[in-house]
């Protein structure tokens, strides 16, 4: 009954006017506690700024959600973002970022963040991803970070951490992404990782983790990337791995594991890519089933103890990296290498190793059908014989050919050495390696003619015959050469020089002759040269106390003669070999060599011939010297006899009544001056009018004539525009 007497009688107005109010105090309270909580996260941003370099976006002339990198929710009004990845930022995670707790994506990949991560991040509760991934922090990975139950994306990778992955990692259920790729991280995987039910991708190679790969990752039925490589974990791969049908990569190489493939590997792994044992102590042989995973990009079985034939490869058609170098694949059979004619159908093949193991038997010739995709292809330290195949130059962007330690007999291949060159079509190629094997004949100009850019030539040890073409200038690449130990002979082609870029040389254990040609003074980059076990005579050339670079000079073994150098490389006995030439003499003393017999008198004889050059230029120099004085002073007493002459001819014939009557009777009109010894008169002498000054001494005083003569010794020193000259001197009543 008192509910229907609410619902009937109207409200009053009172009531509107009390519920007004109250909404107008609710809105006020929400707005200011929004205001407060985002004066407080712009604080927040600030402090975090000050632990690194300025960022000059973040200041008070615009609102702080447009910051550069922050993100402003707009349900809470809350920053939910820090996105500062690739900013140039330099300095420490400020432990206020804890503090935005609404943050759900914290990013700072790829800047120069360093010091330890703050424990204040497991107040994150909302944080879903946490990518510090390239940066430079230390320390352990923070112990609560079990706190942030949302986090779904880890990344510490390519850091400095160091200390134990936490087992309560393991409590995070809503993880699909971890990466600890590069740190230092010690301990062993945590088992409790196997429990991540949504775990997608788990990264932790290159760090120093041990122990073995925990049984429970056989549950994680949704991994793609499993990449574990480059640690110490031992032990036995879990059997149920093998069966996780999402797996896309899978990596353990370089890791002490044991164990062998299972049998039926290729068929519950229908998505795999990659595939990676290498480095490591895997046994038996490699399963037939391996062809079915159609997938397969790249493979690889490299440095293990791999036994048996290789199966058929004919569905992997997609595999691009087939790397099984380093394994005791093969017995040494007619048939070992028929599992090649498999691969012809991999049209995206780029790289092939299947060096040191025992194949034998030929190479097929399908391998000219390999794909033109092939760059690199090694058969290094097998047992393969006879000839070669006659289409390998079909592989026209082949840049690694290696083939050196096998039985390979016959002339330089299988068309190498003789015309059609197969190879012609090779013009890529960078690295090829025939040594180590039974090859003989020459050194066709051809081979060394082609179109190569050869960085590396290895011929050695075979038996090759005849000279060094002088074609060999067309290899303006190479860097490494090496033909040594063959029965090569002739000169060392002046067009050598040309190779400027040649660091590695060596021709040892020849029958090359001759002296060290100069224009071997432009491989100024060598860093060794091996000329030992020839014969090879001369001096040593100087040019090679220039060379900066030479680690190794080995010159042992044949005819050289004259003084060794105690410069440069030289001074290094352990960088220098120069034994077995009996006509050295000199150098550092630990060489002990004989002392230079010559040196003494060819020092005297020097010494005999400087004297007389310099008693001959002595002797010119004083007649030169003497005849030179001679000529400045019959030079100077002609000048003296021409001036004497001049002056007598510049003397005037005037007589006591020229002046007399050129000064008017040396009227007092005319007087201009008188002194304590004389008078002085203007005159005009003459027809030609010309005015003079005449002084008149006074000779009854005693000391006019004392300074007439001071006076005319200082006019005789001293030459002015404004002295007049004395013209004549007139004594007595005639002149």
């Amino acid at each position: 009954m008192g509910l229907s007497q609410w619902s009937s009688s109207p409200p009053s107005s009172s009531f509107f006017m009390h519920a007004f109010i109250l909404l107008w105090w609710c809105g006020l309270l929400v707005t200011s506690v929004v205001g407060g909580s985002n004066e407080m996260e712009r604080l927040m941003l600030l402090e975090f700024k000050a632990t690194i370099t300025d960022d000059s976006s973040w200041n008070d002339s615009i609102h702080f959600c447009q910051w550069q990198g922050v993100t402003y929710g707009r349900q809470h009004q809350r920053v939910i973002k820090l996105d500062l990845q690739s900013s140039k930022l330099v300095g420490s995670i400020s432990l206020h970022v804890g503090n935005l707790s609404f943050l759900k994506n914290l990013t700072l990949l790829n800047n120069n963040f360093h010091n330890e991560i703050p424990l204040e991040i497991d107040c994150l509760r909302r944080l879903q991803i946490l990518n510090l991934y390239s940066n430079i922090l230390s320390g352990k990975i923070p112990r609560n970070l079990s706190h942030c139950t949302n986090l779904n994306y880890i990344n510490f990778g390519y850091n400095l951490l160091y200390r134990e992955i936490l087992a309560t990692l393991g409590t995070l259920s809503e993880l699909r992404f971890v990466s600890f790729v590069v740190n230092n991280l010690i301990g062993s995987i945590p088992p409790s990782i196997g429990n991540l039910s949504s775990l997608e991708v788990f990264g932790i190679a290159y760090n120093n983790l041990g122990g073995s790969i925990p049984t429970s990752f056989g549950q994680l039925t949704k991994l793609t990337f499993f990449g574990v490589g480059s640690n110490r974990l031992s032990g036995r791969i879990p059997p149920l791995i093998f069966n996780l049908s999402s797996l896309n990569t899978f990596d353990v190489g370089v890791n002490q594991i044991q164990g062998h493939l299972p049998s039926s590997i290729g068929i519950p792994l229908p998505n795999i890519e990659d595939f990676s044992i290498s480095k490591n102590q895997f046994t038996g042989p490699i399963p037939i089933s391996i062809s079915n995973a159609s997938n397969l990009k790249s493979l690889q079985f490299s440095k293990n103890k791999l036994r048996g034939g290789v199966p058929s490869l004919e569905k992997l058609y997609r595999v691009s990296v087939s790397l099984m170098a380093t394994n005791e694949l093969g017995n040494g059979g007619a048939n070992d290498l028929s599992f090649l004619c498999s691969l012809t159908n991999s049209t995206y093949l780029t790289v092939l190793e299947i060096e040191s193991n025992n194949f034998g038997g030929e190479l097929p010739k399908c391998i000219a059908n390999f794909s033109t995709t092939l760059i690199y292809l090694c058969l290094n330290n097998n047992k393969i014989s006879r000839n070669n195949p006659t289409g390998i130059g079909n592989l026209s962007n082949l840049e690694e050919l290696e083939m050196g330690n096998n039985k390979l007999l016959g002339h330089i291949p299988f068309e190498i050495g003789s015309i059609p060159l197969s190879l012609v079509k090779c013009e890529n190629v960078v690295h090829l390696d025939l040594s180590k094997n039974n090859l003989n004949g020459t050194i066709s100009y051809q081979v060394l003619g082609l179109k190569f850019s050869s960085i590396s030539l290895d011929f050695s040890a075979n038996k090759f015959i005849g000279v060094l073409p002088t074609e060999v200038e067309n290899l303006k690449n190479l860097e490494h050469l090496d033909i040594s130990e063959n029965m090569l002979f002739g000169k060392i082609p002046t067009s050598l020089g040309s190779c400027v870029k040649l660091e590695y040389l060596t021709m040892r254990s020849n029958f090359f002759q001759g002296v060290i040609p100069s224009s071997l003074e432009s491989l100024r980059g060598l860093q060794l040269l091996d000329l030992s076990k020839n014969n090879f005579s001369g001096n040593i050339p100087k040019f090679l106390e220039s060379f900066i670079f030479l680690k190794l000079l080995n010159l042992s073994y044949n005819n050289f003669k004259g003084e060794v150098s105690t410069n440069d490389v030289f001074k290094n006995i352990s960088a220098t070999v120069i034994k077995g030439n009996s006509k050295l003499c000199g150098g550092m003393p630990k060489f002990d060599l004989p002392i230079c017999k010559y040196n003494k008198p060819k020092k005297r004889k020097l010494a005999l011939s400087l004297k007389l050059i310099i008693s001959i230029l002595s002797g010119l120099f004083g007649i030169t010297l003497v005849i030179s004085f001679l000529l400045l002073f019959s030079f100077k007493r002609k000048r003296q006899e021409s001036i004497l002459n001049n002056s007598q001819n510049l003397l005037l014939n005037v007589s006591y009544q020229s002046l007399l009557k050129a000064t008017d009777a040396f009227s007092s009109t005319n007087l201009i001056g008188v002194g304590s010894f004389g008078s002085v008169y203007r005159g005009i002498l003459g027809h030609d009018r010309c005015i003079v000054v005449v002084k008149v001494l006074n000779l009854l005083h005693h000391e006019a004539s004392k300074s007439f003569i001071a006076e005319c010794e200082a006019l005789r020193n001293i030459r002015h525009r404004n002295l007049v000259k004395v013209l004549i001197v007139c004594s007595g009543v005639d002149y």
